[in-house]
């Protein structure tokens, strides 16, 4: 998503796959842990935890081809980040190769170890810059009993964070997932999918997709009173304007091939930059409003799009290129100021230019950019140390 993989064009760089290291070492029931080579697919991963009832509590659109070394690299979220946190909250302990040969054999997944530095928490997320991740123990957790997932229409989305704010204070642990998405993404879905059907009778400013998730048949039994009583609730106060229930498995299925079938349908309309941003939680309507505003105002005939995880702070923030404009000619010109200026209204915010798709290449020069030179500083001595030749990944994050 942001070139961490991509070589530049000397012609001088190895390519490095690891999908053939593709093994589940070991899967402890008891221990709700599985070791897993670099090159095994989460699908893969998801199914064999389903064997032993447990499950692997992180998913994705890519799911059929991210592999769990790619996945630790970029720290990947997904849409159970609220419940579960993303992968450094998933990792229990790692193997690496570094750049001097060396293996570095972290996979014992201790409760408490203070000998020093936490080097797993050093090596996710750093894109390959810093090692190459052979190995890894995942936490898993009991499968899940029963799930309800709900859909709901708001008139904004501050009303959509405060149902997400009710839903908190309803529903605790069982709330699995809360995405949010405008109507123009629910449209281009519907155009996109040839037997994608609206979920709501009428049109809505914003849309919610609520997931509940009992790890247990007692709590299962209750869900959809659970979700009923939430929904009545939010229609009381005035949070949403309908709302549904899915009736069943494949009900519920649809509603999230809504979700996760928006970026395609929106690259479909026509050229857009794309950004993966994150500000702190509580701000994110009121960025997004102002966003929104000020850049289809600075770049006339562009339509700004949001979408994405309201519950923990990170959309997708699209912006479509005016009808007829040429790709690349737009992208490299007026493409390229939009995409600094979004990155310049994050960081004034307090936000991240990239809450989960990495830096890699393309994002490199525009952390350098905005970041603060002291964490720069020290991610450049931290690479140097590990790796003084340059050797993994050269031209990436840092």
């Amino acid at each position: 998503m942001s070139g961490g993989a991509t070589p530049f064009d000397g012609g001088n760089e190895l390519l490095l796959s690891l999908r053939r290291m593709n093994r589940i070492r070991s899967l402890d029931s008891a221990g709700r842990t599985a070791t897993c080579e670099a090159g095994v697919i989460l699908q893969v991963l998801h199914e064999a935890a389903e064997a032993h009832d447990l499950r692997f509590p992180l998913t994705l659109g890519g799911k059929g081809s991210a592999t769990v070394g790619g996945l630790i690299s970029t720290n990947a979220g997904g849409t159970q980040v609220l419940r579960h946190g993303s992968m450094r909250a998933l990792v229990l302990g790692l193997e690496a190769v570094m750049a001097d040969g060396a293996v570095l054999d972290l996979l014992t997944p201790l409760k408490k170890d203070n000998r020093g530095f936490d080097l797993k928490q050093l090596l996710i997320g750093s894109e390959g810059t810093l090692g190459i991740i052979s190995a890894a123990t995942l936490a898993l957790i009991p499968a899940v009993a029963g799930r309800v997932v709900m859909w709901a229409g708001t008139a904004s989305l501050h009303d959509a964070r405060s149902l997400l704010l009710l839903a908190q204070d309803r529903t605790g642990d069982l709330l699995e997932g809360f995405e949010v998405l405008p109507q123009h993404s629910l449209e281009a879905v519907l155009d996109y999918l040839p037997d994608a059907r609206a979920p709501l009778a009428d049109a809505h400013p914003w849309h919610a997709l609520i997931e509940l998730a009992a790890p247990d048949a007692p709590t299962a039994e209750r869900l959809p009173d659970i979700a009923e009583a939430l929904l009545g609730t939010a229609l009381d106060r005035g949070l949403i304007e309908d709302a549904t229930i899915a009736a069943s498995e494949d009900q519920a299925e649809r509603l999230w091939l809504i979700r996760e079938t928006i970026s395609p349908a929106e690259r479909a309309i026509g050229p857009a930059m794309q950004h993966d941003i994150s500000v702190p939680v509580a701000m994110m309507p009121a960025f997004v409003e102002a966003a929104v505003q000020r850049l289809e105002a600075d770049w006339p005939g562009t339509r700004a799009v949001c979408f994405g995880h309201l519950g923990d702070g990170n959309v997708h923030f699209h912006v479509i290129a005016p009808p007829g404009r040429e790709r690349a000619e737009w992208e490299a010109g007026d493409g390229k100021a939009i995409s600094a200026q979004v990155h310049d209204m994050v960081t004034a915010w307090g936000g991240s230019i990239s809450a989960e798709h990495g830096i890699g290449r393309l994002k490199r020069d525009e952390l350098a950019r905005l970041d603060d030179p002291a964490r720069i500083a020290v991610m450049r001595a931290v690479k140097q140390a590990l790796d003084p030749q340059g050797l993994l990944n050269p031209g990436k994050l840092v």
